[in-house]
Order: C-alpha cells, then structure tokens, then sequence
C-alpha cells in the first residue's frame, strides 16, 4: 500500500438495534472471534441500563450514545521530538479516532470494573459516563487536563 490508502470497509448495523455503532462496539468488545456472545452481552448490558434508568423516558440505546459521547476526548498530546527534548504537544483527534478511543476506553474500564458478568459491569460503566463518572469519563478528563497543561507547546504541531 505504498500509494493508495486501503479501502474502508462497510460496517453492517446490528440485528436488533439497526445501528452501526453498536457493531463496531461489539467487534471491539469480542474475544476470539466469538461475536454472538459478544452481541450476548452488549444486548443483556442494554436490558440492565434499561432496568437502571427507568424513571427517566430515554431509551436504552440513546443512554449508550450519550455515555459514549460524554467519554469522547476532543484532544490527545502526542510526543514530538524537538532537538534534544520531547515535548507533549496537544492536538485535535479526528472523528473515525475519537469514536475509536471511546469505545476502547469503555470497554477496558468497563472490564475493570467489579461485577458478577461483563454485561453488568459494562451496564454499570454505560450509567456511570451518562452520569459523567465512572473510569472512562476520569480518562477523558486526564486527556484533556493534560492537553491544556501542555498547551504552551501547540506550536510545535506537526
């Protein structure tokens, strides 16, 4: 792939919510090739959130969404070598990236998390970034507070 960029492929939507997110959350929540059981989980996850936040009339999916979007990082700093010193230079993420981290963080805080089976604890990880709390939203947070502790150096973007 010297010249050309590979071709992106299509991501189909899942069976019971028609969303392409959704998908592209499961591919990365699944282990070993096994995504019927990783739809399993996502599914049994969105039951227990529907459980949890029932005197509010949001749908489950929207709560996931709004988890998903609250997590998401605007910035990152990126190490870039400058004569002799390293500096943490902020930048801005590009969407394919930002959605990409969010989902990683959630499910790597998510699986973190104390509880019987992954779908509760994923449940649990989904309420607490609606409620902005919860280890994925903390990352955020730390992302971003360390942007803006290295802002004096956005010069040297590349």
């Amino acid at each position: 792939m010297r010249k050309s960029k590979p071709k992106k492929r299509i991501i189909l939507p899942d069976p019971k919510f028609n969303d392409t997110l959704v998908t592209r959350f499961v591919n990365d929540l699944m282990y070993d090739g096994k995504k019927s059981i990783a739809y399993q989980i996502f599914y049994d996850a969105m039951d227990i959130v529907s459980v949890k936040v029932k005197d509010s009339e949001v749908s489950p999916l929207d709560v996931f969404k709004k988890a998903l979007e609250k997590i998401t990082p605007h910035v990152e700093v990126k190490s870039r070598r400058v004569g002799g010193a390293t500096f943490q230079v902020p930048m801005e993420i590009r969407p394919e990236r930002k959605t990409s981290i969010s989902v990683k963080n959630m499910i790597l805080y998510s699986r973190k998390r104390s509880g019987r089976s992954m779908a509760e604890k994923l449940a649990g990880e989904i309420v607490a970034a609606y409620n902005e709390e919860g280890g994925a939203f903390k990352k955020k947070e730390d992302t971003h507070r360390m942007a803006e502790a290295n802002r004096a150096f956005a010069h040297f973007r590349f």
